[in-house]
């Protein structure tokens, strides 16, 4: 069972994990032992997740959602598999709080009318700079 906060916990079923061979650091233990987890959460079938948190978390997710509506996480920073394992679950859960959160609607403002004066008078003064570097007539 992996606890979200106090609405959301995710059940065991929903979360699969694969082992698989990690790059990196680790000398000739790489080529034996299986570290990385690929950690799989069937999100779009979830009946834990609200339908709105499912539609922020698609839109978070963004490449590690998959086509039939799985969200996959891939880690192999530590050589211990079940340190591996560990992080991986709280990489979901961090997704999965920031998808719960819903974001700020944003109220559209209109510039003031001193703004606007302040706008204009500095382009009106560029301008007259810019007009100023014309071409010098010589007349001796």
């Amino acid at each position: 069972m992996l606890r979200i906060n106090d609405d959301i916990e995710i059940a065991d079923w929903e979360l699969t994990e694969q082992f698989i061979r990690a790059g990196g650091p680790g000398g000739q233990n790489v080529n034996k032992v299986s570290s990385a987890v690929e950690l799989r959460f069937e999100a779009e079938r979830s009946p834990n997740l609200p339908e709105s948190v499912k539609r922020r978390l698609r839109r978070l997710a963004g490449q590690r959602w998959s086509r039939d509506g799985t969200v996959v996480i891939q880690v192999s920073d530590e050589r211990s598999q079940a340190r591996n394992r560990e992080i991986a679950r709280e990489r979901l859960a961090e997704l999965i709080r920031k998808a719960t959160r819903k974001p700020k609607r944003r109220i559209p403002t209109r510039p003031t009318l001193g703004s606007k004066k302040r706008r204009l008078k500095a382009k009106k003064e560029r301008g007259t700079v810019k007009a100023l570097r014309g071409r010098v007539d010589r007349e001796d």
